[in-house]
């Protein structure tokens, strides 16, 4: 069945048909040649993250991003003497404070506005005010506004005081280069409905194979227990402890091998920035002010202020899913606003069709 529009979001996106074909057959958990392609992926992860598998490893969980989110929060973090550090400037980082408090894992919040970025100036100096932080955790690409926190920045502030580093790269690992090694991180996690451009159905976390080695015992869940998950992938390869989604898996293999078809990571990013500067200058010269300064802006997703007080974004929406796009409404909290994602099977040539489209909607609603 043909695609009825375009999703511009950021993730679930819009899949090739090849990735899509993927899914067409039906596997089984325990066959070889399925293992092997799970083992295939976790050492494809490290790859494209650049990430030194002697060091590191890749854990893949079922479930959505927030899973591999929540699995590393719990597991990653002892159930005594110790707080965590939050930098947060969106939904997502908040989402990291919602799970600590599920937990019972005290934690100190160190909050900038949404349309802001995080700054290692206020972090280093949080820091400095509460010496008892044993672990931070922040989201590099916050979808919440499409804002790009300096996450190598903030490094060398954890490192120097022997900080475990939980980064969610939800939305940035496989469209933004990143080099674990680089960034000498303990947890980094994405999911394989994003830049990847996978389906929905996994989670997945890089770690440092020192520091995920400490965890056993940690876990809140059974199900969302990263020790144990690793474990299992390690004494049995290619084996998830418990169903694993296999049509979504062999999609994500397919995907992987298009990113490597592409160039890898440079030439993807290279695709999403060229998208998502031809999608701001478009909008703004059709009147939509962007939500947050350019100099923090990632490819990935991009925030537009409502053009005026009577703007109605159900109708503006529901216009452009008819001519074949697929938008995300606003998350900033204080600021009426909506967003257009530039990841996925995208390039400008789909984004000045949209635009040509939002161009209508402007004339008919003038």
């Amino acid at each position: 069945m043909k695609q009825p529009y375009l999703l511009l979001t950021p993730g679930p996106l819009s899949t090739t048909a090849t990735v899509k074909d993927a899914m067409q057959i039906d596997y089984c958990t325990w066959d070889n040649d399925y293992r092997q392609v799970t083992e295939t992926i976790r050492q494809e992860i490290l790859n494209l993250a650049h990430a030194d598998a002697n060091t590191y490893t890749t854990v893949l969980l079922q479930g959505s991003g927030s899973y591999g989110v929540e699995a590393t929060i719990g597991s990653a973090i002892p159930r005594t003497d110790a707080v965590l550090m939050i930098a947060m400037n969106g939904a997502y980082g908040r989402r990291i404070g919602e799970i600590a408090d599920y937990y019972n894992i005290t934690h100190v919040d160190v909050e900038f506005p949404e349309d802001q970025a995080v700054e290692p100036q206020r972090i280093a100096q949080a820091l400095t005010d509460h010496p008892e932080v044993t672990h931070f955790a922040t989201v590099h690409s916050e979808t919440t506004t499409g804002i790009l926190n300096p996450i190598a920045e903030l490094m060398p502030l954890l490192k120097a005081r022997g900080i475990i580093s939980i980064i969610d790269a939800m939305s940035s690992l496989g469209g933004v280069p990143i080099s674990v090694d680089d960034l000498d991180c303990d947890y980094l996690i994405s999911s394989a409905n994003k830049c990847v451009q996978g389906v929905p159905g996994f989670a997945f976390v890089i770690a440092k194979q020192t520091e995920l080695a400490k965890t056993a015992g940690n876990a809140r869940s059974l199900s969302l227990d990263l020790f144990a998950q690793w474990q299992t992938m390690t004494q049995q390869p290619g084996k998830w402890r418990f169903t694993s989604p296999t049509h979504v898996v062999h999609a994500f293999a397919q995907a992987l091998t298009e990113l490597a078809t592409e160039g890898g990571v440079m030439p993807r990013y290279q695709r999403y920035t060229a998208s998502q500067q031809a999608l701001s200058v478009g909008m703004q010269a059709l009147g939509f002010d962007l939500v947050i300064d350019p100099a923090v802006q990632g490819p990935i997703i991009t925030s537009f202020k409502y053009p005026h007080t009577d703007f109605n974004f159900d109708d503006f929406y529901q216009f452009i899913k008819t001519r074949g796009f697929v938008i995300y409404p606003g998350k900033v909290s204080a600021i009426p606003s909506f967003r257009i994602g530039t990841i996925g099977d995208v390039n400008t040539t789909d984004i000045n069709r949209l635009l040509a489209v939002i161009s209508d909607y402007q004339q008919i609603h003038q």
